[in-house]
């Protein structure tokens, strides 16, 4: 049974830091290029970040400069830092993983809540 397991989301104030954290299990993880998407309430899930197997990275325009995404496959955990967050931030952040294939695979997590406000 495939699970996505996220934690680390909370409230925080405008400028500080959150690192979500995805445990996953069930799948070869080192072959998925795993992500980060957030959906706020009444708007469509977006993108945030992804990361291949080989490593590379892809991000948001929102979060550029701001947000980390890596993976420890060892773990098999993906990871998202959050830093200089902004009220705009708040969102329900899921993880994903997607295996590229004929067939694409993917799978989500439940997600975890992130509120950015004083």
């Amino acid at each position: 049974q495939v699970q996505l397991v996220e934690s680390g989301g909370g409230l925080v104030q405008p400028g500080g830091s959150l690192r979500l954290s995805c445990a996953a299990s069930g799948i070869i993880f080192g072959m998925y290029t795993m992500g980060w998407y957030h959906q706020a309430p009444g708007k469509e899930r977006e993108l945030v970040a992804t990361i291949t197997s080989d490593g590379s990275t892809n991000y948001a325009h929102s979060v550029k400069g701001r947000f980390t995404i890596s993976r420890d496959n060892a773990k098999k955990t993906v990871y998202l830092q959050m830093n200089s967050l902004k009220p705009e931030d708040t969102a329900v952040y899921c993880c994903h993983a997607n295996l590229p294939s004929m067939v694409p695979v993917n799978y989500w997590g439940q997600g975890t809540q992130v509120t950015v406000s004083s």
